[in-house]
């Protein structure tokens, strides 16, 4: 009679999960205004997490800043033209 009860329990947590990750698959259906509220909401909040990262540990700020200048092309560009213009 255990054995039953355990392959229950596993047999409702696992239709369970099933059902859960299939509800939170579904796309929510959204107006433009609750869009753009929503993203005026993430980046204000997002902008004070970056600040206060920067505070806290500047090497990443240099770092992250680095990383853009890479994706633009332009990291070590004055330190390369100063040297094909010295030569």
């Amino acid at each position: 009679m255990n054995d039953w009860i355990g392959i229950l329990f596993f047999v409702i947590l696992i239709i369970g999960i099933l059902g859960g990750l299939r509800s939170l698959a579904k796309p929510r259906t959204r107006t433009a205004e609750e869009f753009e509220r929503n993203a005026a909401e993430g980046s204000t909040l997002g902008a004070f997490a970056n600040a206060l990262q920067e505070a806290l540990d500047p090497a990443a700020a240099r770092a992250k800043e680095v990383q853009m200048q890479l994706k633009d092309g332009t990291f070590r560009k004055k330190k390369r033209e100063g040297k094909a213009n010295d030569e």
